[in-house]
């Protein structure tokens, strides 16, 4: 089992936190050493209470999603002898009411594009099936009820 860890700080200083004129902006630093800004996304608390340029929860929700699927599918890659030279996601989340009526994170998106080289180029369909593998694999999708779609843009490679 292993155990990972995140660090939330927050500090009111002398805004008025009662009226509800705070900024939601904080840091958030990881286990290992990365530190961030995060804040509310502006979608859900207005400016200037948000800030836009920090990451917010939902932005990381479809991050960690898209990472995880990415890492897996590299590994998976590497294995079956597939040299991936490029791997790019344009990742996207919706957040709408789930079955519940409650808002949710209900679709996440990824759109990965991997390029390949070398003498050994993947098929289309050898393609999808990692895709597959990495979804089934990624330890995120497996802790979400998201619904989690991966569209994959398939770009042939070219042989050295």
């Amino acid at each position: 089992m292993a155990q990972h860890s995140a660090t939330i700080l927050w500090e009111r200083g002398d805004q008025d936190f009662l009226g509800q004129r705070y900024s939601r902006r904080h840091r958030i630093a990881f286990d290992g050493g990365a530190e961030i800004a995060g804040s509310s996304s502006p979608h859900v608390v207005p400016l200037p209470w948000s800030d836009p340029a920090a990451i917010d929860p939902e932005e990381a929700f479809v991050a960690s999603l898209s990472s995880c699927h990415m890492l897996w599918f590299l590994s998976l890659a590497a294995r079956r002898g597939f040299c991936v030279d490029r791997y790019r996601d344009a990742a996207f989340g919706l957040m709408d009411k789930n079955a519940e009526g409650r808002l949710a994170m209900t679709l996440v998106t990824l759109r990965p594009e991997a390029r390949f080289s070398g003498a050994l180029l993947p098929t289309q369909e050898q393609i999808a099936e990692l895709h597959h593998q990495a979804h089934l694999s990624c330890f995120i999708a497996n802790s979400v009820r998201t619904e989690l779609r991966c569209e994959p843009v398939f770009v042939a490679g070219e042989k050295n």
